[in-house]
C-alpha cells in the first residue's frame, strides 16, 4: 500500500483524480503505520511544497485528526502519545450527552492554511504538529492595518481529537497562564488564548527556524562535536532549570519541542502538558485540573516513572535532556528509541560516545539512569558536571570564540528574548584598564553617547582656568624661589567632592590637571559643580557638560544616581538612548529607545518615569516579559508602537537599570506609584549589592521632552 506522502504526490502530479485520491485516503491512513501527529506532519510538508485545494486539505486533516490514537509509535516514535484514561461513569445518561455535544461542536469544524480566525488572524503556513495542536504562521490583520513592521505571529490551533476532550479548553488556558509564569529567553513567548466558535487557539511569538528533530532526522546526521552541541545543551538546560525553579515539569520534553531559530536562539516550546510538582499557595486552582490526566507523553523520551504514571518530578525532564544530548553528540538515541521501561527490562546500557571525556560521560550517563534516585537531581548539576557552563574568560584565553545561543530580539511587543543560555553561574566582566586608561576613555564628548538625546536643557560651561594661590615667601638675596605646585587631583577625590551635591548624578574624568564632568544637575547646578572643584588642590581647569533636571527627578537621582556614576566610571558599559526626532516627541509619537548591554550576562530593566508621578515598567512588563540579556548586545525597544506619547507633556525620564539577577520575584504592574516603586527598589538593590557586589549594578538615563500635537 502506498504511503500518504506518495498518494499526495500522485494527486499533485495529476496521476490521481480528486475522487480517486479521497477513495484511497482511508486505507492509506489505516496502513501507514505511524501516529496521527506524524501523518499531520507529512500532510503539512506536502502542502508547503505544493498547496492542496483548501477544501481537500481540510478534509484530509479532519480524517487524520479523527483517527483513533495509534499505539504503533509506542515502540519509540517521536510523536506525543495521548493515552486513554478510563473514568468510572457517575451518571450514564448525562455523560454521553456531554460527549456528543463536544463531538458535534468541535470535530466538524476544521480550519487550516488560508483560513482566518476571528476575522483577524490569517493562517498562512503550517509550521508543525504537536501533541496538543497544529502550529501555523499567521498574519495579524490588526498589526498589518497599523503598519507594524512585524505583523506575524504563531498560532497553535487545538487538534480536533484533543479538542474533543472536555478538559482541553482548561488545558489551553492553563498553558497560557503557565507561559506567563515561564517568561524566559529560552522558552517561547505565549501571548494569549482565544476561540473562534469551536476552534480554540493559542497565540505566541513567531520564530523562524526549525525544530531540533529535523536536524536529528537528517539522513547523514552522525552527531556533532561537543563544542558545537554545547550552545544547544545550554539553551535547553537554561529553559528547564528556569521552569523547575518555578515548580513546573515539562513532561513531554523531546527534540520536536526544541526550536532552533535562524538567529541561533534555542527555544523550548509546548509546555502544554507541564504539571505543577510544587503547588504554590497562590495557585489555588492548580488542583482543579491536572493536565497529566490527558495522558500525553512521548515514549522514546519519557522516563520510566512517567510511563508508570507516577507524580512528575524534575528528574523526568532530566532523563529526556540526557536522551537529546546523547543524540546531539552521536546521531542516535541512547536506547535505539526504545522506551525507558523496555530498555530497563532488557537491561540495555548506553554506549559511551567517543568524543566525551571521562567526566562528561559520567555526567551524561547519570541523566539516563532508569531509577530516579540514581538520576542527576537537578539540571544545574548536570550542566556543571558536563562542563556546559559558558566561561568567557577561559574560552577567550584559549583562543576559542564563545558560541552564543541567540541575541536580543526586537518585536512588535518589544520583547527582549533570552540570548545566551548560561548554565548556572553568571560570569561578569572584569575591567582591566588602569585608572589612567579609564580617564582617557571618558574624554569623549557626550554629544553622541550620553545615553540619552541631549535636549535644550543641557548646558556646557566654558573651560575655566583655576589659578592656584601662591603662598607668600620671604625674599632671598641670591635668587627668587619657585613655589611648590600641588599634586594633580585624584579621581577618587573629585568623585567624593561631587557625590554630596544634591539632586545630581555626575561622573568625572581627569587628564593631566584638567577635570571634565558630565551628568545631571538642577537648573544652574553647574555653578555648584565648579565651586566644589575649585576647592580641590591641583585642578588647573574644569569643563562641565550637564543636562538640567526638574525637581521631580530628584528622588530618582537620589536612588539611582550612584549607579549611573558607576556606569560612566567603568567606561559607559551600558547605554540607553531615546529616539527623538528634532529633539522632541510629539503627542501620538511612539517612545522608542535603544539599549546596549554590558560585557556580562545581565538582566535589563527599563522604566519610564512619567510627569504625573507614576512609573511605567517597559521591560520587564506585560509587553516584554523576559529581560535576560547576553553581553555586548543591542536592542530597540518600543519600535512596534507599544508606548505612545500622551499628556502630561514636558520633560520626563527613562531609566535603564542593569542587575546581575532579577529585580523582583514576581511581575510588577505595568504602571505604579513612583514613590512605592522607589521604596521597593531601594530595598531590592541593597539586597543585590550585598549578594553580588555593587560593581554589577549600573544605570543609564535618557531625558525626553514631549509636547502636545498642534490642533
Amino acid at each position: 500500500m502506498a504511503s500518504l506522502a506518495h498518494v499526495i504526490r500522485d494527486f499533485q502530479s495529476g496521476a490521481l483524480t480528486q475522487d480517486a485520491f479521497v477513495a484511497q485516503l482511508d486505507s492509506t491512513l489505516t496502513t501507514e503505520g505511524v501516529g496521527s501527529a506524524r501523518l499531520l506532519e507529512i500532510l503539512g510538508e506536502a502542502h508547503v511544497r505544493k498547496p492542496l485545494p483548501p477544501a481537500l486539505y481540510a478534509e484530509v486533516r479532519r480524517r487524520i485528526e479523527q483517527m483513533p490514537v495509534s499505539n504503533l509509535a509506542a515502540a519509540g516514535g517521536e510523536e506525543t502519545r495521548m493515552q486513554t484514561v478510563t473514568e468510572p461513569p457517575t451518571s450514564p445518561p448525562p455523560a454521553p450527552a456531554r460527549s456528543s455535544e463536544a463531538v458535534g461542536s468541535g470535530l466538524d469544524q476544521v480550519k487550516g492554511t488560508g483560513d482566518t480566525l476571528n476575522n483577524r488572524f490569517v493562517l498562512e503556513e503550517c509550521l508543525g504538529v504537536g501533541g496538543m495542536g497544529t502550529v501555523y504562521k499567521a498574519l495579524d490583520l490588526r498589526k498589518l492595518e497599523a503598519s507594524d513592521r512585524k505583523p506575524y505571529l504563531a498560532i497553535k490551533v487545538l487538534n480536533t481529537q484533543f479538542r474533543g476532550n472536555p478538559k482541553s479548553l482548561i488545558a489551553l488556558q492553563r498553558e497560557a497562564r503557565k507561559a506567563q509564569v515561564l517568561a524566559h529567553r529560552n522558552i517561547v513567548t505565549v501571548y494569549d488564548f482565544d476561540r473562534d466558535g469551536a476552534i480554540v487557539y493559542l497565540t505566541m511569538e513567531y520564530l523562524s527556524g526549525k525544530p531540533l528533530s529535523q536536524i536529528l532526522r537528517t539522513q547523514d546526521f552522525k552527531g556533532m562535536p561537543v563544542q558545537s552541541a554545547l550552545p544547544i545543551v545550554r539553551g535547553m538546560s537554561s529553559a528547564l532549570a528556569y521552569a523547575h525553579e518555578r515548580g513546573f515539569v515539562h513532561c513531554d520534553f523531546k527534540p520536536a519541542n526544541v526550536f532552533l531559530t535562524d538567529t541561533g536562539e534555542v527555544k523550548v516550546i509546548d509546555f502544554g502538558i507541564a504539571r505543577v510538582f510544587q503547588r504554590p499557595e497562590e495557585e489555588s486552582d492548580a488542583t482543579v485540573f491536572d493536565p497529566g490526566s490527558l495522558g500525553a507523553l512521548t515514549p522514546a523520551y519519557a522516563s520510566p516513572e512517567m510511563l508508570e504514571h507516577l507524580e512528575p518530578d524534575p528528574r523526568d525532564d532530566i532523563y529526556a535532556l540526557g536522551c537529546i544530548t546523547y543524540e546531539l553528540l552521536t546521531g542516535r538515541h541512547p536506547f535505539d528509541r526504545q522506551s525507558a521501561t523496555q530498555a530497563r527490562a532488557s537491561n540495555r546500557q548506553p554506549q559511551r560516545p567517543e568524543n566525551l571525556s571521562n567526566r562528561q560521560w559520567r555526567a551524561l550517563r547519570a541523566t539516563l539512569a532508569f531509577d530516579r534516585k540514581s538520576r542527576t537531581p537537578t539540571v544545574s548539576r548536570f550542566v556543571e558536571e558536563f562542563g556546559a557552563q559558558e566561561r568567557p574568560s577561559a574560552s577567550k584565553s584559549s583562543g576559542r570564540s564563545v558560541d552564543r545561543t541567540g541575541m536580543l530580539m526586537k518585536s512588535g511587543v518589544a520583547g527582549l528574548a533570552l540570548a545566551c543560555a548560561a548554565g548556572g553561574a553568571l560570569y561578569f566582566y572584569r575591567a582591566s584598564r588602569t585608572l589612567e586608561q579609564e580617564n582617557a576613555a571618558l574624554q569623549v564628548s557626550t554629544a553622541s553617547d550620553a545615553g540619552g538625546a541631549q535636549s535644550s536643557s543641557s548646558a556646557t560651561s566654558p573651560v575655566q582656568p583655576i589659578t592656584p594661590a601662591t603662598p607668600s615667601a620671604p625674599a632671598v638675596a641670591s635668587a627668587p624661589s619657585t613655589p611648590a605646585q600641588p599634586a594633580p587631583p585624584t579621581l577618587a577625590a573629585v568623585t567624593s567632592a561631587l557625590a554630596t551635591l544634591p539632586c545630581s548624578a555626575l561622573a568625572a574624568s581627569i587628564q593631566d590637571r584638567a577635570v571634565q564632568v558630565r551628568g545631571f544637575v538642577p537648573q544652574h547646578g553647574e555653578a555648584q559643580v565648579n565651586e566644589r572643584l575649585a576647592t580641590l588642590p591641583g585642578v588647573a581647569s574644569t569643563k562641565v557638560d550637564v543636562q538640567h533636571v526638574s525637581s521631580d527627578k530628584c528622588e530618582v537621582l537620589k536612588e539611582l544616581g550612584s549607579y549611573w556614576t558607576r556606569n560612566w566610571l567603568a567606561g559607559h558599559i551600558a547605554s540607553l538612548t531615546a529616539r527623538m526626532p528634532n529633539g522632541v516627541l510629539t503627542e501620538g509619537d511612539p517612545l522608542v529607545v535603544d539599549v546596549r548591554t554590558p560585557g556580562y550576562d545581565s538582566y535589563v530593566n527599563i522604566d519610564y518615569y512619567v510627569l504625573d508621578g507614576s512609573v511605567v515598567h517597559m521591560v520587564p512588563g506585560p509587553r516584554a516579559k523576559d529581560n535576560q540579556a547576553p553581553s555586548h548586545y543591542s536592542a530597540t525597544i518600543g519600535s512596534g508602537g507599544d508606548w505612545i506619547i500622551s499628556k502630561p507633556f514636558g520633560q520626563e525620564l527613562v531609566v535603564l537599570l542593569i542587575t546581575p539577577a532579577p529585580l523582583f520575584d514576581t511581575p510588577r504592574p505595568e504602571s505604579e506609584s513612583r514613590t512605592d516603586y522607589l521604596r521597593a527598589l531601594d530595598t531590592r538593590l541593597k539586597q543585590l549589592a550585598s549578594k553580588y557586589g555593587q560593581d554589577h549594578i549600573v544605570a543609564d538615563f535618557a531625558q525626553i521632552t514631549s509636547k502636545a500635537r498642534a490642533r
